[in-house]
């Protein structure tokens, strides 16, 4: 029994629009993880920066256009909180890069099967 021409068409169709919406959905997970990864990467140069400095030294952080004293300690604290929330949102991300990449990569398997069945 042989699948009708026009149907395998349309099903080559779906699949494609499936690959490269997979496609384009790697790329933007991709750009995701590179910012975050980033701002860890800087959150970790500033935290050892701060780690040199004497305990009594003034710490200024940015608040909109102006700057207020922060006491070391504290800004050592937010830069962990944040570092953590990093790491888990690279995490997340990763993981939904994988699910995207096998997505694509079943896509053109199917892509192919289906090409192979209409040659037949």
């Amino acid at each position: 029994m042989s699948i009708p021409n026009a149907a395998l068409q349309k099903l080559l169709q779906e699949v494609e629009v499936q690959a490269i919406q997979s496609q384009q959905k790697i790329a933007q997970t991709q750009a995701e993880i590179g910012g975050k990864k980033r701002e860890a990467r800087l959150n970790q140069l500033t935290s050892s920066e701060l780690d040199t400095l004497p305990k009594d030294n003034p710490v200024y952080e940015g608040v909109g256009k102006m700057f207020v004293a922060v006491p070391i300690d504290t800004l050592n604290k937010r830069l962990n909180t944040e570092s953590a929330t990093l790491k888990k949102d690279i995490t997340e991300l990763e993981k939904r890069l994988h699910y995207q990449e096998t997505t694509f990569k079943n896509s053109r398997q199917h892509i192919e099967k289906i090409l192979q069945s209409g040659s037949r």
